[in-house]
């Protein structure tokens, strides 16, 4: 009984602050619509900030699931394209760290630290997800435009919810969808002539779906 009224704060919490913003929600609320005392709430965890980290512990674990290479074989356009869908999935479902992250990264050294641990591993999986490219000869680029793209797909990724909601895109599909094309567009310029003309194809065939 213990564990499943843990879990249900746990689901709540990231319901409610995906749905109205973490700072907008406090322990009192989150305790309000499970109809518990806040002091049953406080047994499990010791306060918002405890709630958060646990949260993000779990986004990190999905996190770390979804920056996978291609085992035994160099990577492709489609290999990009499915981890970019795992990805920004994530990043959906979890989008309350991403549209309140300069806060909750004030706040809490401990998700700071594991937040820079991802960045990295992120930026050194698509580093050699890249370089995997180049030598599959799907595109062209030096060691520096390989560094400078990643860390462009980097920062494109971990705020585009911002711009997107800036944008007015509202809902799952239409988010997920537009920020896949932006960050596979930034391949394009690098792309061999018959890749880049893969590229758009999947994108016209993504457009449609």
């Amino acid at each position: 009984m213990a564990r499943r009224t843990r879990e249900r704060i746990l689901e709540l919490s990231l319901a409610l602050f995906n749905e109205r913003g973490e700072p907008n929600v406090t322990t009192n609320h989150i305790a309000d619509e499970l109809e518990i005392s806040p002091g049953n709430l406080y047994y499990h965890f010791r306060n918002k900030d405890d709630i958060i980290e646990q949260l993000f512990a779990r986004y990190e674990e999905r996190m770390d699931q979804a920056l996978v290479q291609p085992e035994g074989r160099l990577p492709n356009l489609e290999d990009i394209w499915l981890q970019l869908h795992m990805v920004y999935e994530c990043i959906w479902d979890y989008r309350f760290l991403y549209r309140d992250l300069v806060d909750i990264l004030s706040r809490s050294r401990k998700v700071r630290l594991h937040f820079a641990r991802i960045l990295k591993r992120a930026t050194e999986n698509a580093t050699e997800v890249l370089r995997g490219l180049v030598s599959a000869g799907i595109m062209r680029a030096s060691n520096a435009e390989v560094e400078a793209l990643a860390t462009n797909i980097l920062v494109v990724a971990t705020f585009w919810l911002n711009y997107s909601g800036v944008r007015g895109e509202k809902d799952e599909q239409q988010a997920i969808q537009s920020g896949i094309r932006q960050l596979m567009m930034l391949l394009a310029p690098f792309l061999r002539d018959a890749e880049r003309v893969h590229l758009h194809t999947l994108c016209e065939a993504y457009n449609r779906a």
